[in-house]
């Protein structure tokens, strides 16, 4: 590989950026961590009788709740989407799946207090914009019904909207219902990875939205990227993050893709040969830490960021951010109902995730129970090596002593094997060691990921 100034990411450098080995060690694929233990770790053996009654212990929390709703449809499959959605065009096909859904809500309502606050409310797909906007009304009166929603000013309530999907009536009515953040697709503005990916997608439609949202009053408005798309080049992505800064969204996510082709079959359909190399990726992430930093965005975390006025800023300056099933977020500690195929739920001290396939899905709720398929409940070793993650992912530093006081431990020893491992972190810039606290370097947060690994027993 040919030498190669290092790249300035922030403050400081990763002076072995161009190191084949370094790019071996933290280009691995590590799980997001919205989660610990990551699915992976999810057991059959866990049904509807473990989410129920972790659904009626927690009422005694005194918790919010958050709920995140699976709308699956899509009118076209973007080839390299790993989401869990069901390509069609039958406008009608949604109607049957509202019920399961009043189903599942009416089955989950029967073991909770309903007067706990829904802090947080997600659409996420799929294209939830598929539904007309009837359907939407219908869903939304659903969960008010079911649940109490709220119009608290701090609600966060938010959607995600595909711009080809959407126009600026669909966005006045979502207004209307109670959503006051949305999240636009983008990926990329360039019309050959556009083409590459199945995923035509002209800047004005962003742009009109986004227009339309701002003159409308939505608290937040995000963009979403995806770096490493095919016949993306680190120029083309420069050219695309201009476009992006000039458009000032509150957030900005720059997701990595990740290539699994035998997993996805729509990634099939991509021409490996027309992705960019490991080190064309790094150079794009560095380049986009380091301009989204002059344009004044504050990185969060991995592959997210947010103008200074933003929630997430002041969350993560108070040392109040958190990790959800949706990533971060500035509402800490509300217990997560995933509802729809594939949702999980985050309940007391469980994981539950319903069936990712729709007729397993169905069937579960048409013989009168919860669709859980599989699931988790966390062990003492479990909360304690999530809180280090969570903390880690959300901080950018663990401090090991405050960790030890929460649990009555001794951190240090407790974490000893994960220790040994950052001390390759520390020796390669990533991180900084002080006394018992771990600092993530600005190099380090581009690799929270593979960071937060150290501390997963299920690796």
């Amino acid at each position: 590989m040919a030498s190669a100034a290092p790249l300035s990411v922030g403050t400081a450098a990763l002076p072995a950026a161009r190191d084949e080995a370094l790019l071996r060690r933290y280009a691995s694929v590590s799980p997001r961590y919205t989660s610990y233990p990551s699915s992976r770790a999810f057991t059959d053996q866990f049904g509807a009788a473990n989410l129920t009654r972790a659904l009626e212990r927690s009422n005694a929390s005194g918790r919010g709740l958050s709920l995140y709703v699976h709308l699956p449809f899509c009118r076209k499959s973007c080839f390299h989407c790993a989401c869990n959605r069901f390509p069609t065009h039958d406008t009608t096909l949604p109607e049957a799946y509202l019920s399961r859904l009043d189903r599942e809500m009416v089955l989950t309502a029967r073991h909770l207090d309903t007067a706990r606050p829904v802090e947080q409310l997600h659409w996420g797909g799929g294209t939830p914009t598929f539904l007309s906007l009837g359907q939407m009304s219908d869903l939304f009166d659903r969960l008010d019904a079911r649940f109490g929603l709220s119009s608290a000013p701090e609600r966060d309530y938010a959607i995600e909207v595909d711009p080809r999907e959407a126009d600026v009536f669909t966005l006045r009515h979502l207004q209307l219902l109670g959503f006051n953040r949305i999240s636009l697709g983008v990926q990329d503005l360039n019309p050959d990875v556009q083409q590459a990916i199945n995923r035509v997608q002209p800047r004005i439609m962003t742009e009109t939205l986004m227009e339309e949202a701002h003159r409308l009053g939505f608290r937040s408005l995000s963009l979403d990227l995806v770096y490493g798309l095919p016949r993306q080049t680190p120029h083309s992505f420069a050219a695309t993050l201009e476009q992006i800064i000039e458009l000032n969204p509150a957030r900005i996510a720059v997701t990595d893709y990740a290539h699994r082709p035998q997993q996805f079959a729509s990634q099939r359909r991509i021409n490996a040969a027309d992705l960019p190399s490991a080190a064309e990726k790094l150079a794009i992430l560095h380049a986009t830490v380091e301009r989204l930093g002059q344009a004044g965005y504050v990185h969060i975390g991995m592959d997210h960021f947010a103008r200074p006025d933003d929630s997430l800023v002041t969350a993560r300056h108070n040392g109040t951010l958190q990790r959800n099933l949706q990533g971060y977020t500035s509402h800490a500690d509300c217990d997560l109902l995933g509802l729809g195929v594939s949702a999980i739920s985050r309940v007391d001290d469980v994981y539950a995730q319903n069936p990712t396939r729709l007729g397993h899905y169905e069937n579960a709720l048409d013989s009168g129970q919860l669709a859980t398929a599989r699931g988790l409940r966390l062990s003492r070793d479990d909360r304690i090596r999530r809180d280090a993650i969570e903390r880690l992912m959300c901080d950018g530093r663990l401090d090991l002593a405050a960790l030890g006081q929460r649990f009555q431990i001794d951190a240090p020893r407790y974490f000893s094997r994960a220790l040994e491992k950052l001390a390759e972190a520390a020796r390669d810039g990533l991180t900084e060691h002080s006394g018992e606290v771990i600092t993530a370097t600005p190099a380090g947060r581009l690799v929270l990921r593979q960071l937060a690994a150290a501390f997963d027993a299920y690796l």
